[in-house]
């Protein structure tokens, strides 16, 4: 049988456990090309075929008997089943542990503004440690940072249950809390529930005003809708905690 030298049949490395073209060394293989089944054929002539349709014979079910091998374009099946893989990766949920840092003495319009970004982690499947930095003797008096993981667990009680109880980590009072079952579901069902009704709303009173310009966009997110957590825990320096060690 003539091959081109250097060419499709000898120059890849298949995949680990996966023989292609004159890798398959058993005499004869059964041979499907597309969803056409061309039975038990010499190995060689299935080879034959393959490089005449510009294609690969891989083997995909080397334990049959015989083994049972398609013809078929191996680069693309590669490409595909990479594509295939990248998707999944984004499909996964990546839960992270964020962190949230608080005082003792945590004023109301910082406990409303830190519980918001508290919230919104806990919405994206993600974990938040919840971390009471203790300065000089406040941290003779740890009912108060207690009383602060309290109100934070009862702001978010509706979304996230406790997964470790508050401890003591040096000057540091901390709680893990993480999202109930189906707080992402439920989340994501309601940004699109919002996002219907703002494009429904527009529509309509698009339609009720022939001859008008289309309505404005709608306004744009919080400022804040995006902090990461270093910019939510500036008002609490590590600096602070060390200094007082």
């Amino acid at each position: 049988m003539n091959v081109r030298p250097g060419g499709r049949f000898d120059r890849r490395r298949p995949e680990a456990g996966l023989r292609i073209n004159h890798r398959i060394r058993v005499p004869e293989v059964r041979v499907i090309a597309e969803e056409e089944q061309l039975g038990v054929l010499p190995t060689h002539e299935a080879l034959r075929l393959a490089e005449e349709r510009g294609l690969d014979l891989v083997e995909i079910s080397p334990r049959a008997f015989p083994p049972v091998c398609r013809i078929m374009d191996y680069g693309k099946y590669k490409y595909e089943e990479a594509k295939k893989k990248q998707q999944a990766r984004k499909r996964a949920s990546t839960v992270e542990t964020k962190e949230i840092k608080f005082r003792p003495k945590t004023e109301e319009h910082d406990m409303a503004f830190k519980v918001k970004h508290v919230r919104r982690f806990l919405e994206g499947g993600n974990k938040v440690r919840l971390a009471v930095v203790f300065r000089g003797r406040e941290i003779t008096h740890p009912k108060t940072g207690m009383n602060v993981l309290d109100r934070v667990v009862d702001l978010c009680n509706d979304i996230a249950t406790v997964e470790a109880t508050p401890n003591m980590e040096g000057r540091r009072m901390i709680m893990v809390i993480a999202p109930r079952p189906g707080v992402v579901r439920k989340a994501q069902e309601a940004k699109k529930a919002q996002l219907a009704a703002q494009m429904a709303a527009e529509a309509a009173k698009k339609n009720g005003q022939p001859g008008q310009k289309a309505a404005p966009p709608p306004p744009p997110p919080d400022e804040d809708e995006d902090l990461d957590e270093d910019e939510i825990n500036a008002d609490v320096d590590d600096s602070d905690e060390e200094e007082q060690q």
